[in-house]
């Protein structure tokens, strides 16, 4: 689920906001390891 949740953020269909709380921490921490913000965009 958290591959989900991260390629829909991604994508634009979801927010951070949007995920499940037990999933969050999973799913920031995806994000980050892709060089992205919670918001799916690249960090600067």
């Amino acid at each position: 689920m958290v591959t989900v949740y991260v390629t829909l953020i991604v994508k634009g269909y979801k927010t951070f906001e949007q995920v499940p709380v037990n999933l969050k921490p999973a799913v920031e921490a995806e994000l980050a390891a892709m060089d992205l913000g919670t918001d799916g965009k690249p960090l600067e």
